[in-house]
């Protein structure tokens, strides 16, 4: 190695001369090392969130093309028992399930008060039991307006589908999503009662505790509260990896809410 020795200094201005550059150059040196590692750091933080980015896509692409089936366009839930179970969402929809779906040998569940969703156990040719009546009856309450009225229960009724009208009484006019009922009720008991689940094949799957318990692997509580349903879903979509975040919102209830557990 090569030093320069400036003539005019003396050997301890030159010592101190080259020991000042030498610091410098060593500064320099740390600096760019310094540089390097938080530019090694932003490249990993970049990737990690394109790693994520990309496994979050490939799984909204997956949810996307999985092939829906008929029931999904309402609310649906399988019963602890293995029974399917369909609920209207809005007017239209329960003028549907009515008029479309419900069956001989069905049992078809609704609330007093106004604007309460139609839910229907399809039997198919089954007798289901009570595990199944309850939940159907807790599903009907918890979709109701009861939810966002902060009530816990509400009355609950089943009929068969032959006790159901679309002729209103003289002097009477029937809305979309309305009907008549006639003949004997028979009122369930039943609470506000949500938990949200994924089913093994990808299915979101909203409905009482024990229904969605008994059919999905992980499985989160909701109760009412004052957060928004699409926050909420979006703490629902990180926690199950499943579905979508407008497939979550579109099985929670109308009303503010919170997750219990």
């Amino acid at each position: 190695m090569n030093i320069t020795l400036f003539v005019d200094k003396s050997l301890e201005e030159n010592a101190a001369l080259h020991y000042d550059r030498a610091k410098k150059v060593a500064k320099k040196a740390e600096g760019a090392r310094e540089s390097l590692e938080q530019n090694r750091k932003k490249l990993a933080e970049l990737e990690r969130k394109r790693d994520k980015e990309l496994g979050r896509q490939e799984e909204q692409r997956k949810a996307v093309s999985r092939k829906k089936e008929w029931y999904e366009k309402f609310r649906w839930l399988v019963s602890s028992e293995g029974f399917l179970v369909i609920g209207g969402r809005d007017a239209t929809s329960n003028e549907v399930i009515i008029k479309k779906h419900a069956e001989a040998n069905d049992l078809v569940f609704h609330t007093d008060m106004a604007g309460s969703p139609f839910f229907i156990v399809k039997a198919e040719g089954k007798s289901p039991g009570e595990a199944t009546l309850r939940e159907a009856a807790d599903a009907t309450c918890t979709f109701s307006r009861a939810w966002k009225l902060g009530l816990s229960n509400s009355p609950v009724f089943s009929v068969s589908p032959e006790q159901i009208s679309k002729k209103a009484q003289a002097g009477e006019y029937l809305t979309k999503g309305a009907f008549m009922i006639y003949g004997k009720t028979a009122y369930i008991e039943n609470a506000v009662n949500l938990a949200i689940g994924a089913t093994e094949d990808g299915k979101i799957m909203a409905g009482p505790l024990n229904a969605v318990r008994k059919h999905c692997s992980s499985v989160i509580v909701i109760s009412q509260g004052d957060g928004k349903p699409s926050d909420i879903a979006k703490t629902i979509r990180h926690r199950l990896k499943a579905g979508t975040i407008d497939e979550i919102i579109r099985a929670l209830p109308s009303g503010g809410m919170k997750i219990k557990k």
